[in-house]
């Protein structure tokens, strides 16, 4: 029994050997395929119209042989994007595309926010950004967290849109065609919806990393709904590394910028003050044009970091590779005359320097900023305005990109560690 068992064992140990080497053969055959084809691509907008053409191929695991795929298992359990009137396109980022559409097939007429989901550098199916963005926001469900309806297809394999709430404006859009700011009861109304959003994604473990106002969408009911989670990571105890090439340059935090690898959920509270100061404001605070640039406005504006009110900052990687300007003096207060003690400290628990003792959502929300005069407007008595992302005329954004324009010649942090 003991030898029968045996060579029954060995048998098969060859016969996985074989199956892994045909399929090892089969893949570098579709590889080099790929290379010899690879052309980088422009994102193919979707035509309903258009015949069906398949980019991949699926292999039997009988023979490891190209078979076609079968028309009813060609969209899976997802709908067909054709079941949606696209109406005009409202966005670009670096991680897809986003229409205004009509669901054709819904008994109300119902409008939704088509995402096209970036597919030409991919060789390994979805982007990761995608996956992240997909399996958190279906977990979510808060009403300042904009919600994903479900996936679609179009006729290629690479063309994969996610149907989201649709949101009549950005508050990047909004603020920069907005000829007089927000009231501060407006502001408050924003901020407090702001701020409830990220009490729920932090008590989830989910750190947005990619706050800014253009990833604010609002209704025209005045509901505020937190958007884009391409960056978005789960967060562990204890903090596991993370990238730092991560936030829009203007909303950065310090130990971001500085290289710090233990990245927490304070780095989307110190871009909660940077939106909170921009919406005052009505333009950016910290608008700066390079790392080090950032990092010069944010020394000026709040002083000169080091160990006694930020006991890891001598152990920052970056640190060690320059010398700063001493610069003892908190200049806030002169940046905001018109706002109240109250606000003032809010905006200072915003912006401490040390990740540890920085503001929580969940501590912001208990300021007394939000019981004193004017209190917070009703998000229904919010103001209404055109939809200006409907227009065909473009106009510039003051936001910047995810991915920056650097001047040449400005080294970055990153590169002064290599």
């Amino acid at each position: 029994m003991g030898k029968t068992k045996k060579k029954h064992s060995s048998k098969n140990k060859k016969y996985k050997k074989n199956i892994k080497k045909k399929i090892l053969k089969v893949l570098k055959k579709w590889k080099s395929k790929q290379v010899s084809k690879q052309v980088s691509k422009p994102v193919v907008e979707y035509e309903p119209t258009r015949p069906i053409t398949l980019t991949g191929q699926l292999f039997s695991f009988r023979d490891l042989k190209p078979m076609p795929i079968p028309k009813k298992d060609l969209l899976g359990k997802c709908r067909f994007v054709s079941e949606f009137d696209k109406l005009n396109r409202i966005g670009e980022g670096t991680y897809g595309v986003v229409y205004r559409a009509k669901d054709k097939k819904s008994p109300v007429e119902q409008i939704v926010a088509l995402k096209q989901i970036r597919m030409e550098n991919e060789k390994e199916g979805l982007p990761i950004s995608a996956i992240r963005e997909i399996s958190l926001l279906f977990k979510c469900d808060h009403e300042n967290i904009v919600r994903l309806h479900e996936i679609v297809v179009g006729k290629r394999l690479d063309s994969i849109f996610l149907s989201m709430e649709y949101c009549e404006h950005d508050l990047s859009s909004l603020l920069h065609n907005m000829t007089t700011a927000f009231t501060e009861a407006q502001v408050k109304c924003i901020l407090l919806q702001l701020l409830k959003g990220l009490k729920y994604l932090h008590s989830n473990f989910i750190i947005h990393r990619d706050l800014k106002l253009s990833n604010l969408l609002i209704t025209d009911k005045g509901c505020l709904k937190i958007a884009d989670f391409g960056l978005a990571r789960l967060s562990s105890v204890p903090s596991k590394k993370m990238t730092t090439k991560v936030v829009t340059l203007w909303y950065r935090a310090p130990e971001v910028l500085l290289g710090s690898p233990m990245l927490t959920k304070a780095i989307d509270m110190w871009a909660t003050g940077c939106i909170f100061a921009e919406l005052f404001l009505h333009k950016p605070l910290l608008p700066g044009c390079s790392e080090m640039h950032q990092l010069d406005l944010i020394f000026k504006l709040f002083g000169t970091p080091n160990s006694s009110i930020w006991p890891e900052f001598d152990s920052l990687m970056a640190h060690k590779h320059f010398t700063l300007k001493p610069q003892p003096y908190n200049n806030v207060r002169s940046k905001f005359p018109e706002l109240s003690d109250v606000g003032y400290r809010l905006l200072n628990f915003l912006f401490i320097y040390d990740p540890s003792r920085r503001g929580t959502a969940e501590e912001s929300l208990q300021s007394s900023y939000f019981t004193e005069t004017p209190l917070p407007c009703d998000p229904n008595l919010m103001p209404t305005f055109p939809e200006h992302r409907n227009l065909k005329s473009k106009k510039q954004s003051n936001q910047p990109k995810v991915a920056q324009n650097i001047p040449t010649g400005l080294p970055s942090l990153m590169d002064l560690l290599q």
